[in-house]
């Protein structure tokens, strides 16, 4: 069972793949580890070839990032 709404939402948000074709990650890490694991991301999946780029962010309690990444899965 839900804890919150929230829950529930992101629960049914992974069920459904988005439509418009973009993988997406989400990762929920401590501030210095969120940093290097996007210059990662960056790295090996380059804006230009990609498209690819944070989706969203936010900053949780005890100094942790939740952010989604997306890119599209290979390049043209």
């Amino acid at each position: 069972m839900a804890d919150r709404p929230r829950d529930l939402a992101d629960r049914m948000a992974r069920r459904r793949p988005p439509a418009d074709g973009f993988v997406r990650q989400t990762l929920t890490l401590p501030r210095q580890e969120a940093r290097a694991a996007a210059r990662e991301f960056f790295a090996s999946f380059p804006k230009a070839a990609y498209m690819s780029g944070v989706e969203s962010w936010r900053e949780l309690p005890g100094d942790r990032i939740e952010f989604t990444l997306k890119r599209l899965p290979s390049a043209d």
